[in-house]
């Protein structure tokens, strides 16, 4: 009876300790993915930011080219630093790059793409929110890929530093591109 209060406690750790390390080996917890990949783009014609630019919908992201919609605002951090790689991939011709803003107002925007630049096409104001629920947006920023049939091929969460756009980003466009 005496051995097996030693031994219960320690089996229970072995138990735990396996599960625990069991689940290392899993998706990460933060990472939730996307209903939405293998479907068409929402429905829904957004409204551009103002008259600088234009909005887009399903009809502009299924004109046969591949298309990188980035979530972004004003007041985001990350977006902040994500920035300079946006530039270079949409200098590179590759893809349009569309943005897409969440809950902001055309001044803050306009103020902050004057600091970091403006790689975008097209941009879109969500200034409720409601287009970014549509979208199964969690948060800012997030990026999508869509190919040119308008169908959402691949979603990044997070800033897009210069190892999501080679590791992630990159390989999602030429998938999409085949896919066309």
């Amino acid at each position: 009876m005496r051995r097996a209060l030693y031994i219960l406690p320690a089996l229970a750790f072995v138990v735990i300790a396996v599960f625990l390390f069991r689940s290392l080996n899993g998706p990460a917890p933060d990472v939730l993915s996307s209903a939405l990949i293998g479907k068409a783009v929402p429905p829904l014609a957004l409204p551009a930011l103002d008259n600088g630019t234009q909005g887009f919908g399903p009809r502009e992201l299924a004109s046969g080219h591949v298309t990188v919609v980035n979530v972004f605002a004003s007041w985001c951090a990350p977006c902040r630093t994500e920035a300079p790689v946006l530039a270079r991939l949409a200098a590179s011709g590759n893809v349009a790059l569309y943005g897409l803003v969440q809950k902001d107002t055309p001044a803050k925007v306009r103020a902050f793409l004057g600091e970091v630049g403006n790689p975008f096409q097209r941009i879109a104001l969500d200034a409720d929110g409601r287009a970014s629920i549509e979208w199964g947006v969690y948060g800012v920023p997030e990026t999508f890929v869509i190919d040119g049939r308008g169908i959402i091929r691949a979603r990044v969460v997070g800033a897009v530093t210069d190892a999501v756009l080679v590791s992630d980003l990159l390989p999602a466009i030429a998938r999409a591109k085949s896919s066309s």
